[in-house]
């Protein structure tokens, strides 16, 4: 048995030794005189009586010590070994007697290396991996961008037919005002007098005051709604142009997203679609809204372009398995059975050159997987397309 020992740790790759507590050393397999040769390369074939000959460095007096108290004491060591180069050993020590010891020592300088040279490379894919996130987000924001810009003829128009309303209507409130005002003089000049209730009738039914205390609060409640659709078309473009930034993750409501986004691109569609909403009862999703909207108007868009004359989109909204369902869907044109597997191709388009970027669907599609869930197509041409989104309801932690 002790032969067949002695066989198996001279045959073994790793450095071995066995001394006594004055570092004598009293065995050591033939990978420890390799070792020795690594450790002293310009001291050849040296005597190797003590641990020390191996490497006057190789063994510290704390280690040792250690190694008494504990029973092992395991540890790596730089060892200079000239020329200005240097190996690194990871080294074992075990107490298998009141006063032997037995040391194990592999070289580990390339596995050193090859770790060093992972994690400069590590840091360099980082810097790269920040630099194409920066890039991708600049994108994004200049597609959003892009899209408002498309959008702006429509979206003045929007805010140019309540703002005419209220401007005709101010004009005629002060008209009514200055009406108000000489009644109010009228009845001064009546009062001085003297004049009977008749005087008084007389100048109520001169200025039509009965028509002007109907006519007002309806005149300002036009305005007030004239006023609050330009601050909501104007509070919808500013969440939509927001730029994110990556960890803003919120509770949000779909609809309400949904209804925003509707409200930016209505002036686009409403001459050629009707909207049929049907909404399910949906919990707040944790997302990024903004981008989300993103997402509905690039397909919205899409869908209004698809119809020709007139048509139907439809907006459907449900909860299916922890995740909500976004189904949108319009009765256009199709998309061809060819095409279909490339809507989704970042600069890919069939609209004529200068209609469009190619990268709308693209952006949804990353958005859409940077909330980890999936964005699907189906169409048949000349009945038309359904395009599926799912969201998880809560982010995976």
């Amino acid at each position: 048995m002790e032969a067949t020992l002695r066989a198996l740790v001279d045959a073994t790759p790793t450095a071995t030794l066995l001394f006594d507590a004055g570092q004598r050393v009293h065995y050591a397999n033939p990978a420890a005189r390799v070792l020795a040769r690594l450790c002293a390369p310009e001291k050849g074939d040296r005597p190797l009586e003590r641990v020390a000959d191996w490497h006057p460095e190789l063994l510290s007096t704390g280690a040792l010590h250690l190694c008494s108290l504990h029973g092992s004491w395991s540890g790596e060591v730089i060892l200079g070994i000239g020329r200005g180069q240097h190996k690194i050993l990871l080294v074992h020590l075990s107490r298998i007697g009141p006063e032997r010891f037995g040391m194990t020592v592999r070289d580990i300088t390339q596995e050193s290396v090859r770790e060093s040279e992972l994690h400069a490379r590590n840091a360099e894919l980082e810097v790269a991996y920040e630099k194409l996130q920066g890039a991708q987000e600049q994108v994004m924001q200049s597609e959003k961008l892009a899209s408002i810009g498309q959008l702006a003829a429509g979206v003045a128009h929007e805010i140019n037919n309540p703002i005419g309303y209220v401007n005709s209507n101010l004009s005629t409130l002060q008209r009514y005002i200055s009406q108000l005002f000489s009644a109010i003089q009228s009845y001064e000049a009546a009062l001085a007098e003297g004049a009977g209730p008749a005087a008084t009738d007389a100048i109520r039914q001169k200025l039509d005051l009965d028509f002007l205390v109907a006519d007002v609060p309806q005149l300002l409640s036009e305005s007030r709604e004239g006023i609050d659709r330009v601050c909501k078309i104007v509070r919808d473009l500013k969440d939509f142009a927001r730029k994110e930034r990556s960890e803003d993750w919120v509770k949000a409501d779909i609809h309400r997203g949904l209804d925003s986004t509707l409200n930016i691109i209505w002036n686009e569609l409403k001459y050629k679609a009707q909207i049929v909403r049907t909404f399910g009862d949906l919990p707040p999703v944790e997302c990024l809204p903004s981008e989300l909207n993103q997402v509905f108007m690039n397909v919205l868009m899409n869908a209004g372009q698809a119809i020709k004359d007139q048509g139907i989109i439809t907006v459907t909204t449900s909860v299916a398995g922890g995740r909500v369902r976004i189904d949108i869907g319009d009765d256009g044109e199709g998309i061809p059975a060819d095409v279909l597997p490339r809507v989704f191709d970042p600069f890919f388009t069939t609209k004529p050159v200068g209609s469009g970027t190619g990268l709308g669907l693209a952006i949804s599609y990353g958005i859409v997987s940077k909330h980890h869930g999936t964005i699907d197509v189906s169409s048949t041409p000349g009945q038309g397309t359904l395009l599926r989104i799912e969201l998880p309801i809560e982010q995976p932690r």
